[in-house]
Formats: C-alpha cells, sequence, structure tokens
C-alpha cells in the first residue's frame, strides 16, 4: 500500500512532524502542498498536516499575517509567498474510495477548546472526499513560531508507525 504525507509548513515545525510520521510509517512519501501536483488516484494512505491559524486551516489572510509578523521580528517563513495551502490541496484530492487518512497538525500547548485544531478541519474534509479517517493528533509547539516541544519528533515518529500497523496486509 502506497503511504503519502502532505503538509503545510510556514515555520518548519510542521514540515518537521510531516518527516518523522514518513520515518514511522517507513519511509512514506513526503510532499509540501505546493509541490504535491495533481493525483491521479488516491494513495493507499494519506497523512495530511499543518499549522494550526486563527482556530483551524490556515487562510491566505492568515499566511499572510504570519509572513509579516515573522518579518516584523527579523524571521523568516518557509514558504511567504505561497497563495496554495492545505485547505485547496484537500479540495483537489481525488475521491479517496474508502482509502485510510490520518490528520494531524501543530498548535500551541494549550487546550484546543483554546487554541482550536487544524486537525479537525483536515479529517472532516478527508472525509467528504471519500477517505476513512483512522487516527488525528496534534504535536505541540512552545510558542506561535515554534520550536516544538521537547519529545514530539519522536512521538510523531511513534504516530506514523502505529499508522503503519492499521494498514492492510501486504500494504
Amino acid at each position: 500500500m502506497s503511504a503519502l504525507v502532505v503538509y503545510e509548513s510556514i515555520y518548519g515545525n510542521t514540515r518537521a512532524v510531516a518527516e518523522a510520521v514518513a520515518e514511522g510509517l517507513g519511509g512514506a512519501d513526503v510532499r509540501e502542498v505546493t509541490e504535491l501536483g495533481e493525483l491521479a488516484e488516491a494513495p493507499g494512505l494519506i497523512v495530511a498536516g499543518g499549522p494550526t491559524h486563527m482556530h483551524g486551516l490556515t487562510t491566505g489572510r492568515s499566511r499572510r499575517m504570519a509572513h509579516e509578523a515573522a518579518k516584523e521580528d527579523g524571521a523568516e517563513t518557509e514558504r511567504p509567498e505561497a497563495d496554495r495551502g492545505l485547505r485547496e490541496c484537500l479540495r483537489d484530492l481525488p475521491d479517496g474510495g474508502g482509502a485510510l487518512a490520518a490528520a494531524f497538525d501543530t498548535r500551541l500547548d494549550r487546550a484546543a477548546a483554546l487554541t482550536g485544531s487544524a486537525a479537525r478541519g483536515i479529517a472532516r474534509r478527508l472525509k467528504r472526499r471519500g477517505y476513512a479517517v483512522v487516527a488525528t493528533d496534534s504535536f505541540l509547539v512552545e510558542d506561535a513560531e515554534g520550536p516544538l516541544e521537547e519529545g514530539e519528533l519522536e512521538r510523531a515518529r511513534a504516530w506514523g508507525a502505529g499508522l503503519a500497523e492499521r494498514q492492510p496486509a501486504g500494504g
């Protein structure tokens, strides 16, 4: 079974989690949303992740705001000019036909009721596209721009390994 990890990352934290999840899956293909292109068919397992902005998935506006805030702080974002985000990528996925999926986000280490969770919106969109969502999780950052909390990459690898165990034999 083919596995694909697709992500959107502003400061690099979500990219690092996506790469760790792919390692846990045993070396799944990892693609940033602007590098994904059109998929001819659904992969056997798709794992989608993005940062939590304004209680949910990023928007063009929230990406611009993050870029401007980083610039004011003298920091840089990974993809300051990209208009296409995870929201658009999920909309363009082929019908899942019941293929397995999982969703994750990166967010502040606070109650999800306070921070929101992009993973919820990702899972909802995957289900609408015909994917069977088997897991969601949040990986925590210390501050809005990161870094990840200690131990989160190890937890992401373990989460990926758990997803690999859910795949049917021969996958």
